[in-house]
C-alpha cells in the first residue's frame, strides 16, 4: 500500500474559506435586523437570507393571474431543469460554449424557414434580451443602409421612421436614442392602427423604413402588412423611394405562422427586411429572450457586426448588450424541440379559443362593448357600453384586483384619448378555467359597481395600467 509520511509542519496554515460556506452567528442572525438600503456588516445564515426574501416577495402580484403582460409565466419543470444548468453560461462566450452557441444557430434558422426566409441558410440572425432590443437593432440596421444609400447628403438630412402611433414604447426610444424623426400614424375612428395609404404618404427620400405590427398591444389585432408593402410599391412606382418594411412581430410571428398560415406577413413579402419576435411571450420562454432576423446579409450592414477575440476565437456580435445568460435561448431551443410545428399551433389554438370564449362572455353581460375578439392575437380589448354611467374601466380593473386579477384600463393615444378600455391576455397557462373564474368574478362584481353613484377613480393617469 502506499506509504505516506506526512507533510512538514509550516506553521498555523488554514484552509480558504467563502464567506458563503461560513456558519453566521445564530445570537447576531436573532438580535441585527439587517438594513435595507445599505450592505450589513455580517454575513447571516442562508436560510435567513432566502426567508427574508421571499417573505417580502410574497407581497407580489401572483404571475399567473397577470393578464396584462405578454410575457410568459409557465413551463414546463424540464425546461426549468434546463434553465437553472445554464444561467452559469455566458452567451456572448462562444468559443467557451460552442454547443450553446450552436443552439442559438440553429434557432435562428428554424425561425428563418418558419418565417418563409427566401433562402433560409442565408438569412442572418441573433438572440437578443427581448424584442425591445431586436427592434433597436432593427432599426439601427435600416438607418445604416438609408445612410449608406444617401451618403452624400448625410448627416445633413434628418432621417426618419413612420410607424402608428400604437408602437411598443421601444420604437419611441429607438427614434430618440438615434436622433431619427418618428413620424406617426394616427388612429382614427374604429380603427386603432397603422393605415397603409397614411403611411406611404408620410415618406419622403429621408425614410429609413416602415415598422408593421405584427399583433398591436392596444388591442391585439394584426396590422395589415400585405397592405403597407403593396402601398410603398405603388410609391416607388410613383417616386422612385424603395422603402424596406420592418415587421414587429414580437407576439404575433409566433402566432401567425401556426393558427394564420395563408396570411402574408413575412419574407414571402421582398419588401420585408427584417422579423422580430420576443421568445419570451407566445415563443413560450421565461424572459428575457427575443429574436431578430434579416432577410439576408445584404439586410443587415457588415460593419454593424463587431468581431472580438479575447474570449479565445473569432466571435462576430450584433448586440446592445455583452455579457448575458445562455439559459433562456438553451430553453427557446428545448421549447422548439419539444412542440414542434403542431405542438406551437396546438398551444396557440387553445389560447385563441380561450380569448374568443371569454371575449363572447364577457360581451353577453351587457355592460361592455368588445374592441376585439382575441381572433387575432389571443388578446382582445373591450370598454364600457354607452349607456354604462355608473361606473368606467379603471373601476372594473380596481375592483378585480381585489380578487387577485391584473386587468389593465388604459387609454389610447392621441386622436383617440377618449377612449378608455381594459384588456385580457390569454398566455399559455391561463386555461379556460381561470377564464371562467375571471368571467365569474367579474359578473359578481357588477351589482355593486351598477349602484355606484358615478365613477370612482379620479386620477386616471395613476390608474392607468402598463399596457405593453
Amino acid at each position: 500500500m502506499p506509504f505516506s509520511e506526512g507533510t512538514p509542519r509550516t506553521g498555523d496554515r488554514r484552509l480558504s474559506v467563502n464567506p458563503f460556506y461560513g456558519p453566521a452567528n445564530p445570537l447576531g442572525d436573532m438580535a441585527e435586523a439587517p438594513p435595507t438600503h445599505r450592505l450589513p456588516d455580517q454575513p447571516i445564515a442562508p436560510t435567513t437570507a432566502h426567508q427574508l426574501v421571499r417573505d417580502e416577495l410574497m407581497l407580489d402580484g401572483n404571475a399567473r393571474l397577470n393578464l396584462a403582460t405578454f410575457v410568459t409565466t409557465w413551463m414546463e419543470p424540464e425546461a426549468g431543469l434546463l434553465m437553472a444548468e445554464c444561467r452559469d453560461k455566458n452567451m456572448i462566450d462562444k468559443d467557451e460554449y460552442p454547443r450553446t452557441a450552436e443552439l442559438e444557430r440553429r434557432c435562428v434558422a428554424m425561425l428563418a424557414d418558419l418565417w418563409n426566409a427566401p433562402d433560409p441558410a442565408s438569412a442572418v440572425g441573433c438572440s437578443t434580451t427581448g424584442s425591445s432590443e431586436a427592434c433597436m437593432l432593427a432599426g439601427m440596421a435600416l438607418k445604416r443602409r438609408w445612410a449608406k444609400r444617401n451618403a452624400d447628403r448625410y448627416p445633413g438630412a434628418r432621417p426618419n421612421l413612420v410607424m402608428g402611433v400604437n408602437v411598443q414604447v421601444c420604437w419611441d426610444k429607438f427614434c430618440n436614442f438615434w436622433e431619427v424623426e418618428a413620424r406617426l400614424v394616427p388612429m382614427e375612428g374604429e380603427r386603432f392602427h397603422l393605415d397603409p395609404q397614411a403611411a406611404a404618404e408620410l415618406c419622403d427620400e429621408n425614410t429609413i423604413g416602415v415598422v408593421g405590427i405584427l399583433g398591436s398591444t392596444f388591442d391585439g389585432s394584426y396590422e395589415p402588412v400585405a397592405d403597407l408593402c403593396a402601398a410603398l410599391d405603388g410609391l416607388q412606382e410613383r417616386t422612385g423611394l424603395d422603402v424596406p418594411v420592418h415587421v414587429d412581430g414580437a407576439s404575433g410571428a409566433m402566432v401567425a405562422p401556426f393558427l394564420d398560415e395563408d396570411l402574408m406577413w413575412d419574407f414571402r413579402l421582398p419588401r420585408v427586411a427584417s422579423i422580430n419576435t420576443s421568445g419570451h411571450k407566445y415563443g413560450l420562454v421565461y424572459p428575457g429572450v427575443g429574436w431578430a432576423l434579416w432577410r439576408d446579409a445584404e439586410a443587415l450592414p457588415e460593419e454593424l457586426v463587431f468581431r472580438v477575440n479575447y474570449l479565445g476565437g473569432d466571435m462576430p456580435t450584433f448586440a446592445l448588450n455583452f455579457s448575458r445568460p445562455g439559459a433562456q435561448v438553451v430553453a427557446q431551443y428545448y421549447t422548439f424541440l419539444r412542440l414542434g410545428r403542431d405542438g406551437y399551433r396546438a398551444v396557440q389554438q387553445a389560447a385563441r379559443d380561450v380569448a374568443t370564449g371569454l371575449a363572447g362572455r364577457i360581451e353577453a353581460l351587457g355592460d361592455f362593448r368588445l374592441l376585439t375578439r382575441g381572433d387575432e392575437l389571443p388578446v382582445f380589448a373591450f370598454t364600457t357600453a354607452p349607456d354604462v354611467k355608473a361606473y368606467d374601466v379603471f373601476d372594473v380593473s380596481r375592483r378585480l384586483r381585489e380578487h387577485g386579477w391584473l386587468v389593465p384600463a388604459y387609454t389610447f393615444p392621441k386622436n383617440r384619448e377618449d377612449l378608455s378600455v381594459l384588456r385580457v391576455v390569454c398566455r399559455n397557462g391561463f386555461s379556460a378555467d381561470l377564464a371562467d373564474l375571471l368571467a365569474q368574478d367579474l359578473e359578481r362584481l357588477l351589482p355593486d359597481l351598477r349602484r355606484q353613484p358615478r365613477p370612482l377613480t379620479e386620477d386616471k393617469g395613476a390608474a392607468t395600467g402598463f399596457h405593453h
